[in-house]
């Protein structure tokens, strides 16, 4: 089932029956099993692979490892990458694979054996013409590195180590978007700057993390983080940096020193924004009501439920939607693609900038099209990217 509401978008935007049947389902999909022999132990799991749409584009997005992975999973995300990669005009359509592995259980030498079988499994599909991975949930470049070892061509995927290929700036390019989105929407809903605002983050991993660094050094105070272990509370705001370098040693935030909060807690504090940088559904219609926070960022994909969202807007919150907020991400991604394949090299301050420019300008866009249609930000980014993959189409002659 399609993350669209037709009847709904039909009332802002033109779209055909015949352009309606193209969204409404993915172009492919993919259930495969990967079998291999680990000395005298077998191994057998699902692979899924969906690419939704590929009228603008390759298809671009992650590989997940998860042991509850599903491929309904998989095909939102490739949906939403599909309008993701539309919005902030990027020439990629949306594609999304995964494996049904725990990574936490296996060595890396396993997890090597288990890519490299992906990649012989997908020979066909690993080819920058087709579908083009990256990093996401439980993986991250030293997996990208395995699979760009079995393909040997640079733009067959993103999210290498800089020493291979990748670029400077891609671990932090999610946060650095989040970030960047957050000052935008601060300053647009409350008129405000960056200074002294209050920020609470559900996540504190790559996402969280850097989004927290990049906020805090325009001025803001992050006032509340969380993990896996829960949430930790500093009225002052904490010192990002030692933070960062506390979970690298610890591995948990509760072990800082702290007053410590629960997840929920964390949702039902008084702050001026709370970023969502963690897993799908933290937000739901069971706790929805608690939320004070004036401005919800979406830094993690679905984050907030539909009943919950609508819980939301109603209340006057403002909840700036993941197509546009984590962005950040598959912008590096294009820029370490066309690396690949040009030769050219990109320093950091480079790969910030051009965040920066393509996230404001999308914004920005955003925020004209809401205006002139009366819709919340969430339906407006939707409804404009929507308009932008039904041009395509129309332009290539499928419709």
């Amino acid at each position: 089932m399609s993350m669209l509401d037709f009847e709904k978008l039909s009332q802002v935007i033109p779209i055909s029956a015949s352009a309606r049947k193209v969204l409404e389902k993915p172009e492919m999909e993919m259930s495969l099993r990967l079998d291999l022999s680990f000395g005298d132990k077998l191994f057998c799991t699902d692979v899924f692979v969906v690419y939704y749409n590929t009228v603008r584009g390759p298809a671009k997005g992650g590989i997940r490892f998860s042991p509850n992975l599903t491929l309904e999973q998989i095909r939102l995300i490739a949906e939403m990458t599909t309008y993701k990669t539309a919005l902030v005009g990027i020439p990629f359509g949306g594609g999304m694979s995964g494996i049904r592995i725990d990574p936490r259980e296996h060595a890396r030498f396993e997890l090597n054996e288990i890519l490299k079988e992906y990649v012989h499994i997908l020979e066909k599909e690993l080819d920058p013409r087709v579908y083009i991975p990256a990093p996401d949930y439980g993986t991250g470049s030293k997996d990208m590195m395995v699979i760009y070892g079995e393909t040997h061509i640079p733009e067959s995927v993103t999210g290498k180590p800089v020493s291979i290929g990748g670029i400077h700036g891609r671990e932090e390019a999610t946060g650095r978007g989040v970030a960047v989105s957050t000052r935008l929407g601060v300053k647009t809903v409350m008129n405000k700057t960056s200074d002294n605002i209050r920020i609470a983050i559900q996540g504190f991993g790559n996402v969280g993390s850097n989004a927290a660094l990049f906020l805090s050094e325009s001025g803001a105070k992050i006032v509340a983080v969380s993990d896996t272990s829960g949430g930790i509370f500093n009225s002052d705001g904490f010192d990002i940096k030692e933070l960062i370098e506390h979970k690298k040693e610890k591995k948990y935030l509760q072990e800082y020193n702290a007053e410590l909060v629960s997840g929920e807690e964390l949702f039902e504090l008084d702050v001026d924004v709370l970023v969502l940088a963690a897993l799908e559904d933290a937000i739901t219609e069971d706790n929805a009501e608690n939320i004070k926070a004036k401005i919800i960022v979406e830094g993690a994909n679905y984050p907030i439920t539909e009943a919950a969202d609508k819980i939301l807007v109603e209340s006057g919150k403002v909840v700036m939607p993941d197509i546009l907020t984590n962005s950040g991400g598959v912008i590096a991604s294009y820029i370490e693609w066309h690396q690949g394949k040009s030769g050219s090299l990109s320093e950091k301050k480079e790969t910030y900038s051009t965040i920066d420019k393509l996230m404001s300008k999308t914004f920005n866009n955003v925020l004209k099209f809401a205006n002139l249609s009366k819709l919340n930000y969430r339906d407006a980014a939707l409804a404009l990217a929507v308009q932008r993959v039904v041009r395509a189409m129309e332009d290539r002659g499928l419709i």
